[in-house]
């Protein structure tokens, strides 16, 4: 079951290797095009912008640059319904912006609206690195599903090799933001530091973000193309 909605999830993302599309495309359809790289980076952008543009102390900063975060995301979100397309996206990052933003006010810290990444990313790299560890790595789980042969994948091993080695690599990806921008998030909490804690924090989330997913949804193709050949016509 896990396998086949992984599965189902990657082919409503655009990335079905039989469909024969090629490798730049499939990143872009993963990505979400246009409209799904600035629902992933102008919310936190325009945080980090309007935090640091505006003057005043923390309390008269944050309010109102995690107003305009969430609200970004919530023109999102309105426009999806509005074109009747799949706004689960766009929800998503919504919600996801809100829990942030509330987290931040409760606290009073603008670096805790960075918190729920590194929750995401912390359970994201744990899952995949044990299935990994179990002999069941979640990128083969998907795949098999994808290409219609369930668990059978397991039988060969150049093909549990591969799955494994791709799952490390996913996981290490959620690892190495974890392992960079913690540490940053620890010196916000001295208030002297918070400023340039939360531009180094935003900056590093966007660098870490679509720049290094982009590479690995690439590799990730190429090799499951590699791994199911199209028969010869």
């Amino acid at each position: 079951m896990l396998g086949a909605a992984l599965g189902g999830a990657a082919r409503r993302a655009g990335l079905d290797p039989a469909a024969g599309t090629s490798t730049g495309h499939v990143v872009w359809q993963a990505m979400g095009g246009w409209r799904g790289i600035l629902e992933s980076v102008l919310p936190s952008l325009a945080f980090i912008v309007a935090y640091t543009l505006i003057p005043g102390e923390t309390g008269d900063k944050l309010v109102p640059a995690l107003a305009i975060s969430v609200g970004i995301a919530a023109v999102f979100t309105v426009v999806r319904l509005a074109q009747k397309s799949p706004p689960s996206a766009a929800i998503g990052g919504l919600v996801a912006a809100g829990v942030a933003a509330a987290l931040a006010l409760i606290t009073g810290n603008p670096s805790d609206n960075f918190v729920p990444g590194f929750i995401t990313n912390a359970v994201y790299g744990s899952a995949l690195l044990m299935s990994a560890f179990v002999g069941w790595p979640l990128i083969g789980l998907a795949v098999g599903f994808l290409m219609g042969e369930g668990t059978a994948w397991r039988a060969s091993k150049r093909k549990r090799r591969a799955f494994f080695w791709l799952t490390i690599a996913w996981a290490a990806l959620f690892a190495a933001r974890l392992i960079v921008q913690f540490p940053i998030y620890l010196t916000s909490l001295e208030p002297a530091q918070r400023d340039s804690a939360v531009a180094l924090l935003g900056t590093l989330k966007l660098v870490m973000g679509i720049p290094l997913f982009a590479p690995m949804v690439a590799v990730t193709w190429l090799t499951v193309r590699a791994l199911y050949p199209k028969p010869a016509s």
